[in-house]
């Protein structure tokens, strides 16, 4: 019996390992800007990574026969400290591929006051996926999401910030063509913000000018992509008010939005089946996923 199980587990393994292929963007010397980290990323257990010096992608691709046509980068969050790749990564780029959807997940590297960094990585993942993946794939469309701090991520790249904030390279004109948000940090504005991912980005002691710059609601304009956001009303790591305050923003710039607000759940719960609500925001997410064909 132990021997079945065991081999049970060694071909789920092989399954998950051959369902993925993994693409090496760039490093700390070979990217536009370093994050000045020495040594070799660290595993902190939970598949969660710090000290990350690397960007890669890890692609899940939709089976033909399933694909819809879309695309989506992952960006996990970990409060710019660290990148929590399982249950904000790993796993739904498993489901996502399920759906048809073909998925990258990002390995980001983490800002360490550096914010170009990050924002660079994810600026990078679109076009690879955009310019190099999708072409020959049939995808028309390359959407972003993220988690916490790495929804912050992927706001700041959905609203242009690498542009705003002087980069007038191709890559940073590259937009995603839709936008999934779960609880992410969207603003600097002390009294809302999650103080830890904004010191990880910005330095402790950033002037208020530069987290303005940072502040992603701020940067929402007329261009700003179709956004879904869910969230939970009692999260106590990020207010529900840096959700919102996005959310307003695409209003009064009349673009899509679609905003899910759980009764509970808290922070951070990821794809994790203890999480009561899994099933509404999964159905919410494909019904908007699909009416954007």
């Amino acid at each position: 019996m132990r021997k079945t199980v065991l081999t049970l587990i060694f071909s789920l393994l092989a399954m998950t390992i051959e369902a993925q292929s993994v693409v090496q963007l760039w490093d700390n010397t070979t990217a536009p800007h370093s994050n000045h980290l020495q040594g070799k990323e660290k595993e902190e257990g939970g598949g969660r990574f710090s000290n990350t010096v690397e960007a890669r992608l890890y692609i899940y691709e939709a089976a033909a026969e399933r694909a819809t046509g879309q695309s989506i980068v992952i960006c996990p969050g970990g409060g710019y400290w660290l990148v929590a790749l399982g249950h904000e990564g790993h796993d739904f780029g498993r489901w996502f591929a399920e759906q048809g959807i073909t998925a990258a997940v990002l390995m980001y590297r983490m800002p360490n006051h550096h914010p170009e960094v990050p924002l660079e990585d994810a600026a990078e993942a679109l076009r690879y996926m955009k310019e190099e993946y999708a072409p020959s794939r049939g995808i028309r469309s390359v959407g972003i999401m993220g988690f916490s701090a790495g929804g912050h991520l992927a706001a700041a790249t959905t609203v242009g910030a690498l542009e705003y904030n002087g980069d007038k390279s191709h890559r940073a004109t590259l937009r995603p063509d839709f936008s999934v948000l779960f609880y992410p940090v969207i603003t600097g504005d002390r009294h809302f913000a999650h103080n830890g991912s904004f010191d990880n980005l910005l330095g402790a002691e950033r002037t208020s000018e530069l987290t303005a710059r940072y502040s992603a609601e701020r940067l929402v304009s007329a261009t700003t992509p179709p956004t879904f956001m869910a969230l939970s009303d009692d999260d106590g790591g990020v207010p529900p008010a840096n959700s919102i305050r996005f959310y307003n923003a695409l209003k009064e710039h009349k673009r899509p939005a679609s905003i899910h607000i759980y009764p509970s759940g808290g922070h951070g719960w990821g794809f994790r089946d203890s999480f009561k609500y899994k099933s509404q925001w999964q159905q919410s997410l494909l019904e908007w996923l699909d009416g954007l064909k």
